[in-house]
């Protein structure tokens, strides 16, 4: 499927850019001692990871449907997105265990013209990577790929927490290392939540169209008198809608059946993303029953 392969491409050139973010981060608050900057590092090797699994999930999702999964196999691809939550939940852990630590010691970072610079250019970097990451993924309709974007974006505002901490470094208030790692934390359990969230809308089939889309392109159809409970659920780029129409009672099985096939047609052909329909029909007076 071309639309996978172009996520996977894009997933393997955000994965090279999140490594070399992330050494450098790692790399320099280490040898600065600043416990912001490591932990933000930490937070962006993450971001690496995530790739990884990404690539995994969206090789799964473009597998064909097959006898055991009929609707295919395109909620692997949001299924992975519970890893990247998973993944931010232990990162903001750890985060906090250092932040605590820090607490009350007489430490201090190490800040210079350098740190600056470096974290500059890696928050540069990440603001291109989540503009391009989120354009993508909404273009695409990859779940994967936009909440991968959230865990990239909750990059950029710790990278701006960490700025904050070293200029305050630099003010003489070391302690700002460690109060604004666990407002890194706390952050970075946002975007944790925020994913698990948009999901849980996926998985537990929560309704992807408003009826109200819905019912206004099949009432339109010629012959059509009603159409009534509609249900719709999946993902944005593989929608499954299930409705009810009522007709002439004394329409033939084969007039119904063209109303039923006309109406599938008319909602895969003017709301994008809608895959599969499945139209029950009633004759007038039978309608909910």
């Amino acid at each position: 499927m071309e639309q996978m392969k172009r996520v996977r491409r894009i997933l393997l050139v955000i994965l090279v850019l999140n490594i070399a973010v992330a050494v450098a981060k790692v790399v320099y608050g280490w040898i600065a001692g600043s416990l912001s900057m490591t932990a933000d590092g930490f937070h962006s090797l993450s971001d690496g990871a995530s790739n990884l699994i990404g690539l995994v999930g969206v090789w799964i999702a473009s597998i064909p449907a097959d006898e055991n999964h009929p609707y295919g196999h395109k909620k692997f691809e949001t299924f992975t997105t519970v890893g990247i939550a998973a993944m931010l939940l232990f990162v903001g852990f750890t985060v906090v265990q250092g932040a605590i630590g820090r607490i009350g010691s007489a430490e201090v970072p190490d800040v210079s013209v350098s740190s600056f610079v470096v974290m500059l250019i890696t928050l540069a970097v990440n603001i291109g990577v989540y503009t391009y990451e989120y354009r993508m993924g909404r273009k695409l309709g990859s779940d994967f790929l936009v909440s991968d974007a959230y865990h990239t974006r909750s990059d950029i505002l710790v990278s701006l927490a960490v700025i904050g901490g070293l200029v305050g470094v630099k003010l003489g208030l070391p302690w700002l290392d460690w109060v604004l790692s666990l407002v890194i934390a706390v952050l970075i359990g946002l975007s944790a939540w925020e994913i698990i969230k948009n999901s849980a809308q996926v998985l537990c089939d929560a309704a992807v169209l408003d009826p109200e889309v819905v019912v206004p392109v099949v009432q339109d159809i010629q012959g059509v008198e009603d159409c009534h409970m509609v249900r719709s659920r999946g993902r944005s780029d593989a929608v499954y809608v299930d409705l009810h129409i009522t007709v002439d009672p004394v329409m033939t099985v084969g007039q119904a059946h063209m109303l039923a096939h006309l109406a599938e047609c008319r909602l895969k052909g003017k709301i994008p993303g809608v895959i599969d329909v499945l139209v029950h029909v009633e004759p007038r007076g039978d309608a909910g029953q």
